[in-house]
């Protein structure tokens, strides 16, 4: 069994955890966000284009649920499949596959002929979506230093979440018209699968995790990396400490951990936690951005008119994920979750009871703004659980249960917009986020500590991290 490369008596993951944030983490950091922000802008087309393609295609209510459903069952197999398989060939590879299958089946969905053809590539275009998330997840987790993981994690969802007025604003200037002759919904489809070729094109410059190196016996690669990351810091003003005590990661050889482990401890009772957030968590984000415009129109709203107030719903969703900006790395992730799910339903209430153009308006951009405080959190609290030989494992199987619940739920939401109206509906959504919020009052503690310190609470590392680690009130990882 290799053994982590040292210097200075430290490993790879203990040098990283040291470093400060530099422009190369930011470089790295904003190329993911490229990737994430395409991902998001497919997430949601679908509900944007929910009611043009039920006019389109005359979707009655089990082929409407189908399509809605599609990418998500896709996701859901991606996010199983390509989260353990970048756990064993490494981030960057499975970054390649993801975009690949994404951006030929999105295209292809331009020119679907007819429902099925278009649920088809759908589901094929959601298995690439699947593996993406937890793998940007894990990515972020390896390489950025535990005192700013969650502010610049933040700042690159915040940029991808920009994709969600641009899917509103494409939809509201391109659904009933046919540029060149093209229905204005394939040009949309048309547009991600453009922009998942240029991120294809873009990450060819990112390298492997070195972190993930490191735990695969990888050293020489690993130290290379991360020699490029400190001799960025080191241009830029840091010095490293003259010297430094031997960490016990250092000084231990690396360790395989099967899938099993997830379900022992310390780590049994956070994969019960993170299982009920990502079950929970879609009713309300997901169940909002497919149903929204269907809620409208139940309430007797025209197309257009749904459209232009769901895009200015929408905007809430960069500025909630910047809202997150400023509290992730001040707060304890868990209690920022907590408080976000609590005001997902109140909101949530408030939309579906509205009734005028701008009660509805101020409530939707409310819920939005809250759902991508809530979401952003959940990312970041989910990358921080686990150790780097199952990180990408666990983030895929665990986030996988997101979409399934997504997929769900149309299938009972929509026959109870359809029987018992839009009230009803976010009054479910309602129920589901305080039970969500409940539940994380019991998760671990992570805001400011390295990654290999919350998987392991007996993990010592040097004066300089811990330092810096316990500059918050933070109790040990482990403490509710």
């Amino acid at each position: 069994m290799d053994y982590p490369q040292q210097v200075g008596g430290l490993s790879v993951a203990a040098r990283l955890d040291r470093l400060p944030m530099t422009s190369l983490h930011k470089r790295f950091t904003a190329i993911m966000a490229l990737g994430t922000f395409f991902e998001i802008y497919e997430l949601f087309l679908s509900g944007v284009l929910a009611t043009t393609l039920k006019k389109t295609f005359t979707l009655h209510g089990l082929e409407l649920s189908l399509v809605l459903a599609s990418a998500f069952v896709g996701a859901f197999i991606g996010a199983v499949v390509i989260g353990r398989m970048a756990d064993r060939v490494g981030r960057r590879s499975a970054y390649m596959l993801t975009l690949s299958l994404y951006s030929a089946a999105t295209l292809a969905c331009a020119f679907a002929p007819n429902v099925w053809t278009l649920v088809l590539f759908r589901f094929i275009a959601g298995i690439g979506l699947g593996g993406e998330l937890p793998v940007t997840d894990s990515f972020l987790g390896d390489i950025l230093p535990p005192e700013r993981r969650g502010r610049y994690a933040a700042w690159a969802f915040t940029a991808a979440y920009l994709a969600v007025p641009v899917v509103g604003y494409l939809g509201m200037t391109l659904v009933g018209t046919t540029p060149l002759g093209i229905a204005g919904w394939r040009w949309m489809f048309g547009f991600g699968a453009l922009g998942a070729v240029l991120t294809f094109l873009a990450r060819r410059g990112l390298p492997e995790s070195p972190r993930w190196l490191e735990s695969v016996g990888r050293s020489k690669e690993a130290d290379a990396i991360t020699a490029r990351l400190e001799a960025a810091a080191q241009q830029e003003g840091w010095t490293p400490p003259a010297s430094e005590p031997v960490t016990a990661a250092a000084s231990a050889p690396v360790q395989k951990l099967p899938i099993t482990s997830l379900f022992r401890e310390p780590f049994t009772r956070r994969t019960i936690l993170m299982a009920i957030l990502w079950v929970l968590a879609p009713v309300g984000y997901y169940g909002f951005s497919s149903l929204a415009t269907l809620a409208l129109a139940a309430k007797g709203f025209t197309v257009s008119s749904s459209l232009t107030y769901l895009t200015f719903s929408f905007i809430g969703y960069p500025l909630g994920s910047f809202l997150s900006v400023l509290v992730m790395d001040k707060y304890e992730r868990k209690w920022i979750l907590c408080a976000a799910f609590t005001a997902m339903a109140l909101t949530g209430m408030a939309y579906g009871n509205a009734t005028t153009t701008a009660a509805i308006i101020i409530s939707g951009f409310c819920f939005t703004m809250v759902a991508n405080v809530m979401s952003n959190a959940g990312h970041i609290y989910q990358l921080e659980q686990y150790p780097t030989g199952v990180r990408t494992t666990a983030t895929g199987w665990l986030y996988s249960l997101s979409r399934l619940s997504t997929a769900a739920a149309p299938f009972y939401l929509i026959p109870l917009l359809d029987s018992y109206g839009a009230a009803a509906v976010f009054t479910l959504v309602a129920v589901v986020m305080l039970a969500a919020a409940f539940a994380m009052t019991f998760g671990v503690k992570t805001t400011g500590l390295s990654v290999d310190a919350i998987a392991d609470p007996n993990t010592q590392i040097s004066p300089e991290v811990s330092a810096r680690s316990t500059a918050l009130p933070l109790s040990t990882p482990e403490t509710p």
